[in-house]
């Protein structure tokens, strides 16, 4: 004997609506059961009464919304039943009309005191007024379609036949042509990205800076939800893909390495679907430093090829072969490390790293000033005092020519100077070098900033200077910076990784 399906399944609701159904019993009172039997919730409720999938309720949804209405599929349909709940979609009232008149239900009846708490108050004071015998709430567009009924209907033939696929097809075109985002509101969200990825470069409250983008993404998100053309579609799909670039990088800076991988692996997704050789370089990028700062140097340079190969417009390969350099330095590879140097100052001559090419910009390009800290950094680790000065010296000069202010990359420069003093044995040019990043904002003091200023310490320690008036007065300026900038992280947070 089969097991019995539990209650609620599929086969449990047939059963319920098919002995209903044959007592003539309405669709509200099928739904009321379906709630009471089941524990459904009431747009759940109503759509289980009709027998639909969340397709086929998708799909009938859009030939009742029409050309004008809003759009919806599978999946939205589905957060639409969840809301409030967490998982949901918030439900607005242009999409609970379209519902009440896709179920043949009244806007009340779509909606338990859940729903109603969770409604704004405007939304209230209309469905309030509708209730009291006012117009309807919303006038949507609709292209008419037959009313529900237990009946199946005769299929069309002949003439008919012929007239219902032309409907079908006309049908399916208004569906097609629709979308929820112009070409202005792209514009947009372009703009806010490129505001965002340059206001994180001198962020004076980077949490801040974290909120507003989170904001910015979940609202592309909601676009996605619905329907646009395709190639409106690959832009949002750009969009949102820099963004969650943009959210990794600063989630890793904010202490979490596997969330900030996270998101990397939503942006790589966005990437395929955008088909956007710039796009999936600065994943490509974003996923090389995360693999950096966690010690995963191998796995970082592999990232860094890996962008570099994609050949994208910009200054995103400067970068990259940068990183890769970077990545060779800290394991001792100094061939290699010279080697890609030699990559980046090629790509940096070439046409392809125009920063005006970059399509966001910010922490999405590789200026000047950024460049010319990895190659410090990585002469430094070399041994070489004299290129390090030269390329660190080219960088603040180029800094101070931007219009906007790149805290970390500063402040790292002025360390990379202050150590390549130390390799020649100056201590009056250590202590010069670093004067600037000591009176710097607590708050700009990052991690890869108080490392490399204990690691500054411990060579100085290490020196022939280490026990000297300059030496000591430098260890000691060093474990003060180090605190103030720990006492100034938001609490719980612990910063690993920076803009480089």
């Amino acid at each position: 004997m089969p097991p019995r399906p539990k209650p609620g399944s599929k086969t449990d609701r047939d059963a319920l609506r098919s002995e209903l159904l044959a007592v003539g019993a309405p669709m509200s009172v099928v739904a009321a059961e379906m709630r009471a039997r089941f524990g459904l919730r009431p747009r759940e409720a109503w759509r289980h009464a009709h027998g639909w999938t969340l397709q086929e309720a998708a799909d009938r949804f859009h030939r009742v919304a029409g050309a004008s209405g809003p759009a919806a599929d599978a999946s939205l349909v589905g957060k639409w039943e969840k809301w409030p709940d967490s998982a949901g979609r918030r439900v607005t009232l242009p999409v609970l009309t379209v519902l009440a008149e896709l179920y043949g239900a009244t806007l009340e009846g779509l909606l338990d005191l859940e729903d109603r708490r969770a409604l704004a108050d405007s939304d209230l004071r209309m469905l309030q007024h509708h209730q009291g015998g006012a117009a309807p709430v919303v006038v949507v567009a609709a292209a008419p379609v037959p009313a529900p009924s237990p009946v199946q209907a005769v299929p069309p033939a002949g003439t008919d036949l012929v007239r219902a696929a032309a409907q079908e097809s006309a049908d399916w075109a208004r569906w097609a042509e629709a979308t929820n985002c112009g070409p202005i509101a792209l514009e947009q969200l372009g703009a806010d990205t490129q505001n965002l990825a340059r206001a994180y470069l001198m962020a004076e409250d980077p949490l801040h800076v974290f909120g507003q983008t989170k904001r910015l993404l979940n609202g592309v998100w909601d676009l996605l939800y619905g329907h646009q053309r395709p190639q409106q579609r690959r832009e949002l799909f750009t969009v949102a893909g820099y963004l969650m670039a943009l959210m990794s990088w600063m989630t890793s800076d904010l202490g979490h390495r596997a969330q900030a991988e996270t998101h990397a692996r939503g942006a790589l997704l966005c990437a395929d679907s955008a088909d956007d050789p710039g796009l999936y370089a600065w994943v490509a990028s974003t996923r090389s430093k995360l693999a950096f700062w966690d010690g995963q140097f191998r796995q970082a340079v592999q990232y860094a090829q890996l962008g570099a190969s994609y050949r994208a417009p910009g200054t995103v390969t400067v970068l990259l072969h940068c990183q890769l350099a970077d990545a060779w330095a800290e394991v001792g590879a100094r061939t290699e490390a010279l080697g890609a140097l030699g990559q980046a100052e090629d790509a940096a001559a070439h046409d392809q790293a125009d920063p005006f090419h970059d399509q966001v910009g910010g922490l999405f390009s590789c200026t000047t000033g950024r460049h010319a800290n990895y190659a410090s950094a990585v002469h430094l680790r070399g041994g070489s005092a004299s290129n390090a000065l030269v390329h660190a010296d080219r960088g603040l000069a180029s800094l101070q020519q931007q219009r906007v202010r790149a805290y970390g990359t500063e402040a790292q420069l002025h360390i990379t100077r202050a150590g390549a003093h130390l390799l020649a044995r100056d201590p009056e040019g250590v202590l010069d070098a670093v004067g600037p990043l000591l009176s710097l904002p607590a708050e700009h003091r990052t991690a890869p900033v108080r490392r490399r200023l204990r690691d500054l310490a411990r060579d100085t320690a290490a020196s022939p200077m280490g026990d000297s008036a300059a030496g000591l007065h430098l260890q000691d300026a060093v474990e003060t910076a180090v605190r103030e900038a720990v006492r100034a992280l938001p609490p719980t947070t612990t910063w690993i990784g920076d803009h480089d």
